[in-house]
Order: C-alpha cells, then structure tokens, then sequence
C-alpha cells in the first residue's frame, strides 16, 4: 500500500501505531535526605564498652580497671553474640597486645581458662603466630597444675600442644612428664593424663609417650593405692603395650598378694596374668605365701577372681606353674568346696 501500512488477513490496512517514549524521570531532591550508612561486609556492630576496649588495645594505652573487666566479659560472655563480639574485636586488634593483656594477670588468665566460652576463645587465638603463643605458653607453664586439673582449662593446653611449634610442644611435653605423678592423683588431672597419652599415641609422638608410660610404671604401687591414679593405671594397662606391662609387674613385685583382695588391685593383677611374663611374676609370688594366706585369698571377694585366673592361664601357658599351684591349694580343698576354685580342683583328682 502506498501508505506503508500492513494488511489483515481480509486486505484490510492497519495504520502502524508510532511507538510511546516514556517521559524522563523526574529529579527528586536529595539536599535533605541522609545518605545511607555503609556497613562492611560481615561486620559486627560493637558494643559501646567493646569499641572503647578495642580503641585502648590499638593505642596501646593502659587499659582502666572497667576495661579489663571489658575484656574478662568479652572473653567469657554467653550472650547470644558473644562469640561474634570477639571475633571482631580479634580481627581488629594486635594480636601481641591482645596476648599480652590476657595473660598479664594469671589468675584472671587461669579463671578465663576455666570458663567454658573462655577456653574455646583462648584456643582460637593459639598459633597464629609464634610470638603471640609465646605469651600464652608462659602462661600456661606458671599455673600448669591448676590448668590441667581442669576439664575447660585443660583443654587450652591440650590444643597448644597441637598448634605450638615444636620448640614449644617439647617444652610443655617436659611440663606434663615432671607433672605427671601429681596429675594422676588429682581429682581432674587424671583424666586430662588419660587423654594426652591417647593423644600422644595418636599422634605418633611415641619417645614422649614411652617416658610417660615408664612414669605410671615406675610409680604403679603408690598410683595403684591413689583413688584417681590407680584409674591411670589401669589405662595403660589396656594399651596392652608389652614394655610398659613389664614394667607394672616389676614395680608391683611382691605387693601383688595383698593387691588382689582389693577390688581394683584384684583388676591390675588380673591383667599382669593376661601376659606371660607378668604372669608368672605373679604365680611365682602366689607360691612363695602361706597356704592358708593363698586359701583366704581365693575365699575372698575380689582374691577368688585372681586365683582362679591364674589356675586358668597357667593351665594353657605352664604346666609347672600350673601343677604347682594346685598342689598348694589341694591340702585346703574342703576349704573352697563351694566355690568354682574347689570344684576346679575336684575335676582334677
């Protein structure tokens, strides 16, 4: 068509319609509206007494007595943000001076430490860099004791072994192996020993391990006899570890008798007899007693258990061992009817 329109299916024309242009948008006035306050990706809005701490930790100022007590708070809190009132404080603050005035007062230290959210928070500032840990093994080695003798506390310690740098770890594994005796027989610190001997294994750290081992050996009577340490040894008994069971026997000689009518005593001797030469350690000790003593232990609660273990093992592993033991006991037989020690030996005439 001579007009350019476009044509229906009926040869109808259309006239095209021309295309609208939107106004232009009208200006608004910005002079009295603020602008808009830029927060930073992921940033916490400090606390008004968490801002003042973080000024005075990057000036380096000394802080006030309210500050520190900011910063027992800050370390400690259980609020909900908490944690994350830390953390930026963390990221923007010194870290050496941080550590310095954490561990500037060890008792505050020491009670942070025991703090459950002020353990996990000290734990998160352990090597970041070996200057910063400088301050906290000094730390930790001053009140070593009363660290590791407590469940949260111990736990800083723990994971500075971890993180440390070598020089450091070897110098709280030496803390730990003169400590040693004194934390097997604490209320606590037996079970944070435990533990580090687990650790110890797990981590491949086998000379510091086998010296602590010898430790508990080397002391097995006085721990046997400690309400907590006997609890270590029983530990390393389970490791089944061949040198140090050896080493349990030996120091134990000739306490084993009188360890066996008590009711963990009577545990440590059972699992001297599980090795061979332990065993017979104990059996030759067993032979060397009274008759009527060996009776009243195998009459006993705890004593029967170990006698008729040892009857048992010496069964499979000894027969002069064994034979000799039951010719000590046959002269009281009708003292132990009644018992599976009497019937045992009623099976053998």
């Amino acid at each position: 068509m001579a007009n350019g329109g476009d044509l229906t299916a009926t040869g109808a024309s259309i006239e095209q319609e021309s295309p609208v242009v939107p106004p232009p948008p009208r200006e608004i006035p910005t002079a009295n509206i603020p602008p808009p306050r830029f927060t930073a990706p992921n940033r916490v809005n400090l606390t008004e007494e968490n801002q003042s701490l973080l000024n005075s930790i990057r000036s380096s100022a000394a802080l006030t007595p309210q500050e520190r007590n900011t910063l027992f708070n800050l370390m400690t809190s259980s609020e909900e943000n908490g944690a994350a009132q830390f953390r930026e404080v963390v990221s923007r603050s010194d870290l050496r001076r941080m550590a310095s005035l954490l561990t500037s007062d060890l008792d505050r230290f020491l009670e942070m430490a025991r703090n459950k959210n002020g353990s996990n928070r000290i734990q998160e500032l352990l090597g970041k860099t070996d200057e910063v840990d400088t301050f906290f093994v000094n730390a930790i080695s001053r009140r070593f004791l009363h660290i590791m003798a407590d469940l949260h506390a111990s736990r800083v310690a723990m994971q500075g072994m971890r993180v440390f740098s070598q020089a450091k770890k070897a110098a709280m594994y030496d803390y730990v192996l003169h400590h040693a005796v004194n934390l097997a027989c604490d209320r606590g610190g037996y079970t944070v020993l435990k533990q580090i001997i687990n650790d110890w294994c797990a981590l491949g750290h086998f000379f510091y391990r086998d010296q602590l081992l010898y430790i508990v050996a080397l002391n097995a009577l006085r721990l046997s006899y400690d309400p907590h340490g006997n609890y270590v040894v029983q530990h390393v008994l389970r490791l089944n570890d061949l040198r140090c069971t050896h080493n349990v026997s030996v120091n134990l000689s000739g306490h084993c008798f009188g360890l066996s009518f008590t009711k963990l005593g009577s545990y440590f001797v059972g699992k001297l007899l599980d090795t061979e030469e332990a065993g017979e350690v104990v059996v030759g000790e067993f032979l060397w007693c009274y008759g009527e003593s060996l009776v009243q232990l195998a009459r006993s609660e705890f004593g029967s258990f170990v006698v008729w273990k040892a009857l048992r093992v010496m069964q499979e592993r000894n027969g002069d061992l064994f034979w000799r033991l039951v010719n000590k006991l046959m002269p009281f037989i009708q003292l132990l009817r009644g018992h599976r020690i009497g019937t045992f030996l009623d099976s053998l005439c």
